[in-house]
């Protein structure tokens, strides 16, 4: 036997018809007849060969095992159709199709999940492109074509393809285990040089070479800023850390603060950055301003 192919109309019809409970409210749902509606069923069942309602006997008509087994892909083949279509009308209202982001490490993670969270929801039918980097590779992702906004910090060079607006802050402290020398009071200037700094280090080009906060010769370099909190965590050294994730180690005591008479911590800036020859657009643009708040 040669299956067909239904019409998309008709998996719709299938599947008003199973939500409504009759034909009779599928086609008050969709505006037809209700002959319209039971031609659709028909020439659905013809096409397929099997009998996707049983109408005999009861004013209610019941799905059969047929009908219910092929329910799940009716209704997926016309949630796929509805996506396509609330693209298509999103690219002809000038929304993004997709948006390519690259976050700096430095940003605390709840907040990047809270203004996605909310991004989902605002434009389901835009696709993105998520990126975690550190220092000028911010930059090098928007550069190089593979995202489309930045939230990066302030150590990126200046560009001239490059657009910015600054958005907020995040405060870096100095941090150790309460074991390490530079955890009990009374620190003299310079005693900071004797121990072992971990740096968080660029894994691009465009600050290659450049130093931030360093104070000690002996020192680490590391790409992964998750691989510093774990290595501090083990008293492995001391370093700068963003407040917000090493918050709930200084309570516990895990980590505690240093007070260095150098005062290393410091406000690191948050900017919003883009190419010039690009604009951002609607869903863009709404990703500055969510970042904005978030990071008041």
């Amino acid at each position: 036997m040669k299956i067909g192919e239904p019409s998309l109309d008709q998996l719709r019809i299938f599947l008003a018809v199973e939500e409504e409970g009759t034909f009779g409210g599928a086609a008050r749902r969709m505006g037809r007849a209700v002959s319209a509606i039971s031609y659709g069923i028909a020439q659905m069942e013809q096409m397929l060969g099997v009998t996707l309602f049983l109408r005999e006997g009861s004013r209610k008509p019941e799905l059969t095992d047929a009908g219910r087994g092929l329910l799940p892909e009716a209704r997926a083949v016309a949630d796929r159709a509805d996506a396509l279509i609330a693209k298509t009308r999103s690219l002809h209202a000038g929304l993004e199709s997709e948006v390519g982001l690259v976050v700096d490490v430095m940003v605390p993670g709840e907040v990047t999940a809270r203004v996605l969270r909310e991004f989902r929801s605002m434009f389901p039918t835009v696709a993105l492109t998520l990126r975690v980097e550190g220092l000028g590779a911010v930059a090098a992702c928007l550069l190089g074509g593979e995202s489309h906004l930045g939230i990066g910090g302030p150590v990126i060079a200046d560009s001239p393809d490059l657009e910015r607006q600054v958005i907020g802050q995040v405060e870096l402290v100095p941090v150790a285990s309460p074991a390490h020398p530079l955890a009990r009071a009374g620190i003299k200037t310079g005693e900071s040089r004797e121990h072992l700094q971990l740096i968080l280090t660029d894994r691009s080009s465009l600050t290659e070479g450049r130093e931030f906060s360093v104070l000690s010769p002996l020192s680490w370099r590391l790409g992964d800023l998750g691989a510093k909190h774990a290595l501090l965590r083990e008293g492995i050294g001391w370093g700068n850390m963003p407040r917000p994730m090493v918050a709930a180690d200084i309570a516990t005591g895990i980590l505690v603060e240093l007070e260095l008479p150098e005062k290393p911590g410091a406000n690191y800036t948050f900017s919003a950055i883009w190419r010039r020859d690009t604009r951002p657009g609607p869903s863009t643009s709404w990703l500055i301003d969510a970042f904005r708040n978030a990071l008041k």
